[in-house]
This record gives structure tokens, sequence and C-alpha cells, in this order.
């Protein structure tokens, strides 16, 4: 018989560790095949998830969409298995509602793509179930069993957190066997603890007596410190190569919008990073926003999701400031820093190296001239095609920084929506870039702050003071935008002042007694024009400009 712990919603990738045991794991005779499905999401900013998955399963599903064909997302995912030395399976689904045309080209496409007859790519509907028997039957067969070794061992490759048993970490079991009351140590963390409890995913977590090698499940650790059990760190006696934690990449300032709902907020990021350890916040003080956090995120994509959980799951809304990326920044003493908040940026340095992303572009062919186009926006080099068929395949190296601005608005805009990509972090690269700052009434708004490509900073600094003479409120005196760039200023509005006709109940008389009002007003003006330091730009301005 066969028997499957997940669902088989299939429009992600799966990766499978099958191992063979029977029920009662007593008979000599192999009876029954247990597989184990991971799912992986599709877009780049999680890759850091296939990448732990691949350490904790024999093979691979290559699973294609027939309506959507190959993905940029699709050739990352087969890279990384690859290197991984898994078995990969080539597998189509929504066969029952793509067109026999559709199913073909998609055929072609993978069975080039694996470098196999188009006979060996599987088809199946997992709305339908057609062709799902086949699928699991060719994974019995192809997929190896798993290797034991001689040592306890079991590899972390996903955690959660529970009030009473503390961290429950995902495992496979690579040696030896686990249960509930026995003592063992986390390897990476030098950490001794108590098995609560083990069990397997059906996909809802279920106890058992006991793990043995070869079996993915998960172990109750009963640790209370989330930082302690870390995703590629090893369970037992005998350490195992690891994946490599995720380093974050893109940075964002995160404010509430009520000042009073702080707290709330730091207990809520925390609560997130028990079930997502890939994201660092570190507190943060704003002048004008307050306390928040600084977080580091894998991604663009990331990082809004994590804003969209703090607001649906605890109802915390933040106010967030411009995306950024690391940079590395030399010194004129010859020292290096790395830079992850624009205020933080030196006035005087030697050099700056910003992040470099390749990036891999699927499209339409017929959308090439104008993908080709986006070269200038975003700073693209190195550009190399490939034509498939009706498709192309581009790849290209860019500015990290200019990936997570509006890179995928403009490249669904130019392919109407038919363009993917995926991209990873391969070098560091000298970069021509400055601070921008911003000041309103004479005063330094040090969440408006960015770094900004040379060639771009007179045009992103009119864009801005023109934004902001917009939607900041008109006070009682003139107030100056200014935008600044190493001390001098290259753009500037003026927001007028509110007038007020201090003479309007006059109909007439000595003029003189005109000009005494008016005179008066003038002081008061010069007088409020010296309190401007005291007002604070609202924080619905930033949510305004930041949108």
């Amino acid at each position: 018989s066969t028997r499957i712990n997940a669902d088989t919603n299939a429009d992600l990738r799966r990766y499978i560790s099958g191992n063979q045991r029977n029920n009662l794991r007593e008979s000599a005779q192999v009876e029954d095949y247990i597989l184990n499905l991971i799912d992986t999401p599709g877009h780049s900013d999680f890759s850091y998830e296939v990448s732990r998955a691949l350490k904790a399963v024999e093979g691979a599903v290559l699973l294609v969409d027939a309506t959507q064909g190959i993905q940029a997302q699709t050739l990352a995912n087969l890279e990384s298995a690859q290197k991984a030395g898994l078995k990969v399976i080539g597998a189509i689904n929504k066969i029952d509602i793509a067109s026999q045309e559709q199913i073909e080209n998609s055929l072609q496409e993978l069975s080039r793509l694996l470098n196999v007859k188009t006979d060996e790519i599987l088809k199946i509907s997992a709305k339908t179930g057609e062709g799902v028997s086949d699928l699991l039957q060719t994974i019995i067969e192809k997929v190896p069993p798993p290797k034991n070794i001689n040592s306890s061992a079991a590899l972390i490759f996903s955690s959660l957190y529970d009030e009473h048993k503390g961290v429950i970490a995902f495992v496979r079991v690579f040696g030896g066997s686990f249960k509930s009351g026995d003592e063992t140590k986390l390897l990476g963390a030098n950490r001794e603890f108590k098995i609560k409890e083990v069990g397997f995913f059906r996909p809802e977590l279920q106890k058992e007596d006991i793990l043995l090698p070869g079996e993915i499940g998960y172990i109750a650790t009963g640790i209370k410190d989330p930082d302690s059990v870390q995703v590629g760190d090893t369970i037992g006696e005998k350490i195992l190569e690891g994946f490599q934690r995720p380093k974050p990449v893109v940075f964002v300032s995160l404010y509430p919008e009520d000042s009073n709902d702080y707290d709330e907020l730091k207990t809520s990021l925390y609560k997130l990073r028990l079930n997502d350890s890939s994201f660092s916040i570190t507190p943060i003080n704003s002048e004008v926003l307050g306390r928040g956090f600084q977080g580091g995120f894998l991604g663009k994509l990331h990082f809004e999701i994590v804003a969209q959980r703090l607001e649906q799951e605890f109802n915390v809304r933040v106010i967030t400031s411009f995306p950024t990326v690391s940079y590395k920044v030399k010194l004129i003493n010859g020292n290096w820093i790395e830079v992850e908040n624009p205020n933080d940026f030196p006035d005087n340095y030697s050099k700056v190296l910003e992040p470099i992303a390749k990036v891999t572009i699927i499209a339409p062919f017929k959308n090439l001239g104008d993908i080709l186009k986006l070269k200038e926006s975003f700073r693209f080099n190195n550009i190399t095609t490939d034509i498939q068929a009706e498709k192309v395949i581009i790849s290209a190296l860019m500015p990290l920084a200019e990936l997570i601005a509006d890179f995928n608005d403009r490249l669904k805009s130019v392919s109407s929506g038919f363009a993917s990509f995926s991209y990873e972090i391969v070098d560091y690269q000298e970069a021509n870039v400055k601070r921008l700052d911003i000041k309103v009434a004479g005063n330094f708004i040090p969440g408006l702050s960015r770094i900004i490509p040379e060639d771009k900073i007179e045009k992103t600094a009119r864009q801005m003071v023109e934004k902001l003479k917009e939607i900041l409120p008109r006070q009682q005196f003139s107030q100056a935008i200014q935008a600044i760039c190493d001390g001098r200023v290259i753009a500037r509005e003026t927001i007028p002042a509110l007038k007020k006709d201090v003479t309007g109940y006059l109909y007439g008389g000595d003029r003189t007694r005109k000009m005494k009002l008016w005179q008066k007003q003038k002081r008061g003006k010069k007088k409020l024009l010296q309190m401007a330091k005291e007002i604070r730009v609202p924080k619905e301005i930033f949510k305004d400009l930041l949108k």
C-alpha cells in the first residue's frame, strides 16, 4: 500500500524523503512506503526554505503548471536539487484545465530541461487525482531509500514554538533513534535537553513512541529560548553538515502607527520570530517616529508578508521606512563597516560596495525588446539571452537595491504579467552612491534619508520635495523643503504660509492703523518661525510618502 503524509496541493514544488518500513516496524518484509513531502514556496526570497528542505530528502518532484509553463524559479530550484545530488522526477500539473497545446509545450520544455524523453514526464491533475497514483509509484521506484549512519544524528530543517512544549524542531533522522525522555544535545548550540515528545506529521503533529533512521518527524525540546534552536543544527552525537543560516539582505525600519502600541509591536514581532527565525529585529529610536525596530528580511516580499501578518494576526499597524540593502563602506582610516540604515551612512569615506544579484528572467520572446529597455533604469549588465521556441531566458547582473525598488512591477508591466524572475546574490561591487537627506523648516527628517545612485540623486530629490509639498500641512509660516546631498541643496520647494486678513474688519480710516496690524502679524510669524524646530512631521505624512 502507499500512504502519504501531506496534502497533494500541487502548485508548489515538492521535495520528498521516502523511507520504507511496515506499519508496525516489526516485520522483516517491507509492505508500506512512507512518503514525507515538504512544500516549499516558489519565490526567490524564500530560496533558503528550498535549500534547507534539500538537506532532508533523497528526491524531488519538479512540478510545472501546464497552463504557465516553466518559470524562472523552476530553473533555480532544479539547479539546487541537482547540486544536492537528488533524484529529480519531472511532472506537469493541471492537465484537466490546460489545452492540448499547452500540455505538449510543457512536456517538451520539461523533457529538454531534465534531458529525458517526453514519456518519462508524468502528467497529473492534483484537482481530479488523475495520474497521482502513477506519480507516487514512480517516486517509490526511482527515489532511493534513506542511508543510515552509525551515530545518533537528526538535522533540524524547520521549527515552531509551543507554549507548553517549547521549541518543536522539525528533523530528519540520519542515524540512531529518538524517543520521549531521552537526554540529548544540540551540538551547534552546545546545549543539553530532555526530549518531551516525538512524532510525525500527518499533516498535523501526531505523537509517536520513537523516531528511527530515515524518518522525518518532530522533536519537542522543551527549550523556551527560540534562538537556541537554529535551523541547520544537529541533535544527537555526531554533527551533520548543516544548512547555512540565511542572512537578511533587505532592511526596513518599522514603527507603530500609534506610539502607545510600541510594546504590542515588540511582543508581536517576537512571536512571529518564533515561527520565522529568518528575519532579524533591532530596537531603534527616531526623533520623529518614536521607538521602533530595524528589521532585516530575506527580500522585499518577505518583509511585506511580515508586515501583513502583523496587521492580520496581531492587529498592529506599522509605518515603514524605504527598503534598503546592506552596504560595505571603507572609511578614510581604512576600516570597513556595514551600513544597513541610511542614517548611519558616513559623510566621509573612500569606497562603497553594494550587493549584486544574478537575475534570471523567463518571458515571451515578443517582450524581449521591452525588457531590455529596462537596462538603463535598473543598471543591468552582463546580459545574455537564450531563445527557446516562443520563450526567452534572460540572465543579467544588477544591484540588489534596484531589484527591491519597483523592478517586479515594471517587469510585469512591460510583459503584460507573463514574465517571471528569480535571483541570487553573487557578489559585492563598487558603487557610486550618495546619501540624500531631507530638511523641513530647517529640521532634518531622519526617517526620509535614503542611499541613492549618484546619477539618480537629482531626479529622486525633485520627486521627494514635490511630493512633500503636496502632502505636508500648511502652517502660519512658510516652510522650506530641501533635499540635501554632500551638504549642498539640490532641490527645494516652499510651502507658503497660511494667510489671515487681520484688517478685514476695518472699512476705512487711517492707513497707519492697518500698517500697525500688518507689522504685528509679521512679528508674530517671525516668532512662530523660530519655534518651528518644535514642530514634527505628522506620522501620516510618512505613510503617504512611503506608499
